[in-house]
């Protein structure tokens, strides 16, 4: 996720920058090739807690895989990041975002944490303190109680409005 340099705006967690997706995109392109096998799928969706079947990882490669070479470059990456945020999803695009929150949710009560946040950021190769982590929350956090509900993520998910009152990780 990209850095944001300016010291007055919160940066974001969802992904609107292309320069954001080539970072997120680097990160699962583990041998650094410029292209995403289905390996490295499993391996980038196993250090965000997902146990997903290699029946799954198939299907999604054959989903977002669209030139049909076995492998995801930045571009078919880049597509698909943005039809799974679309906010006007034509092809029930919330089940997406259900499961993207899922991954966040640890303890499966409905409500990410800092605490669960951090887990994961740090599951990616990301470094980043717990209070980092509190401010993030906070960002998004519309009723104040201190997590992020699926429909405050949602929300978050599907802002397109590029402001920068989201929360991204700071580099």
């Amino acid at each position: 996720m990209a850095a944001n340099t300016d010291r007055n705006s919160k940066p974001s967690v969802y992904l609107q920058e292309p320069n954001e997706v080539q970072g997120v995109f680097n990160r699962f392109d583990a041998n650094g090739d410029g292209k995403i096998s289905g390996d490295e799928l499993a391996c980038a969706l196993k250090a965000l807690g997902s146990n997903t079947s290699k029946e799954e990882i198939a299907r999604m490669m054959e989903e977002i895989d669209t030139d049909k070479d076995g492998f995801i470059n930045v571009q078919e990456f880049a597509a698909f990041v943005k039809a799974e945020t679309d906010p006007y999803p034509s092809s029930g695009g919330e089940n997406e975002l259900k499961e993207a929150f899922e991954l966040y949710d640890q303890d499966h009560n409905g409500l990410i944490s800092s605490v669960e946040l951090h887990k994961i950021l740090t599951r990616l190769g990301e470094r980043y303190a717990e209070h980092d982590c509190v401010e993030m929350i906070k960002s998004v956090d519309s009723d104040g109680d201190g997590y992020v509900s699926f429909e405050e993520f949602k929300k978050m998910m599907t802002n397109k409005s590029g402001n920068n009152s989201q929360a991204e990780p700071p580099k």
